[in-house]
């Protein structure tokens, strides 16, 4: 069974930092991949960053130049590394991984960016 736990959000200043992890049992990130997404009140859920199981990485325009994302394989955890943050950032971020036809979705963090 394949269960996906995110942590590390919170409440920051703008310009401030925050680094989110993704840890997942049931399932090698290094073997499917990985992405966070994020979804903010009354908006749809979008992709932020993805690194793939080849070890290539993936940023949406939102996200290139202030975040990072990487993994550590022997912890099967993947970081999104997040700096300069706007109050645009704010929302719920979704870490998630897909094997064959499913999906899977962790339980979100929230990252509010306000002064």
């Amino acid at each position: 069974q394949v269960h996906i736990v995110e942590s590390g959000g919170g409440l920051v200043q703008p310009g401030g930092s925050l680094r989110l992890s993704c840890a997942a049992s049931g399932i090698i990130f290094k073997i499917y991949g990985s992405s966070w997404y994020r979804q903010a009140p009354g908006n749809k859920r979008e992709l932020v960053a993805s690194y793939t199981s080849v070890g290539s990485t993936h940023y949406e325009d939102s996200a290139k130049g202030r975040f990072t994302i990487s993994r550590d394989d022997a912890k099967n955890t993947v970081y999104l590394q997040m700096n300069s943050l706007k109050p645009d950032d704010t929302a719920v971020y979704y870490c998630s991984t897909k094997r064959a036809w499913n999906t899977y979705w962790g339980q979100g963090t929230q990252v509010t960016v306000s002064s």
